[in-house]
């Protein structure tokens, strides 16, 4: 018998209990704790719950579960601290990759990515996702395969035909799948390497007639009215009065951030002439006691 969830401890998770080839189908629900894992046994996932939502069972935090890394094509990278020999060894045996790098932080305003190659070799990767299908390499620019929920939102909300502005675009993480949804997408990056890889991407998904990419600063580059405006970039609110001059009554700015920033969006909105509702979504956990939110703005 299911109960709502009213909150969540660092000693308990809450989930719902699935078969397992479900979990890929529920990754977008909104009552998926997506700053938790999910785990498989005996055939079914464990998925955790946000609060508020309706869950199963009440069960232990897997703390002897081995460290997390990503995959990205025949790569692993682990983030964070760098992890032991006994992890990457453990990880090398699971999954047989070409290399596995540590990747510590992502610098500047580019998000250009700090790496160590621990095993084996690295360079060019085709990660596929979704149906999506993206070049880059991880030593040059970042992928954030977190946001994999998030881009299936944005995909399933958008409808044929719209005008979207990705405004900090990297390699397309976002502006492949909004075209693959049939929008018509404007996508802007900064760091020439992470543009290369860009257009790349545009080719390799077959979206030359629905997206286009730009280098160089957003906020000077965009030009027209939206319907929706994507600001991935925790540096985002610093482009939201970009975004707003280039919106129009009923469009929707989605805004990264790490911190819900409702009153300053609100405060910005009224200043250019428009009312707002906004509401906050987690996207995922970015580091203790830190999550990486999206706020939706719709604009009246």
């Amino acid at each position: 018998m299911t109960t709502t969830s009213s909150s969540s401890s660092g000693e308990t998770m809450k989930a719902r209990k699935v078969s397992s080839s479900e979990l890929g189908s529920i990754a977008v629900e909104s009552w998926v704790d997506q700053t938790r894992r999910p785990y498989v046994q005996d055939g079914y996932a464990w998925v955790p719950v946000r609060d508020g939502c309706a869950w199963d069972e009440d069960l232990p935090e897997r703390a002897g579960d081995p460290r997390g890394y990503q995959r990205l094509g025949d790569l692993l990278i682990f983030h964070g601290d760098r992890p032991s020999e006994a992890e990457v060894d453990g990880a090398i045996r699971r999954c047989h990759p070409r290399g596995v790098l540590w990747t510590r932080t992502h610098l500047g305003v580019m998000r250009i990515p700090e790496t160590t190659l621990l095993y084996g070799e690295a360079g060019e990767v085709l990660h596929r996702e979704n149906g999506s299908r993206y070049w880059l390499d991880p030593q040059q620019v970042m992928f954030s395969q977190g946001n994999r929920a998030e881009k299936a939102r944005l995909s399933a909300a958008v409808s044929p035909g719209e005008r979207v502005a990705d405004m900090c675009a990297g390699i397309g993480y976002f502006s492949v799948p909004l075209g693959r949804a049939g929008a018509t997408v404007d996508a802007f990056e900064l760091n020439p390497v992470s543009y290369r890889y860009l257009l790349r991407n545009i080719r390799e998904n077959r979206l030359e007639g629905s997206v286009r990419g730009f280098l160089g600063d957003c906020r000077t580059l965009i030009s027209g009215v939206y319907d929706r405006l994507l600001i991935g970039h925790f540096e985002g609110i610093t482009m939201f009065g970009a975004a707003l001059a280039h919106a129009r009554t009923g469009s929707v700015i989605h805004l990264h951030a790490l911190e819900d920033q409702s009153d300053q969006v609100l405060t910005l909105a009224a200043e250019a002439g428009f009312s707002a509702e906004v509401s906050v979504r987690v996207v995922k956990k970015y580091g203790p006691c830190r999550v990486h939110l999206v706020q939706d703005v719709v604009l009246g």
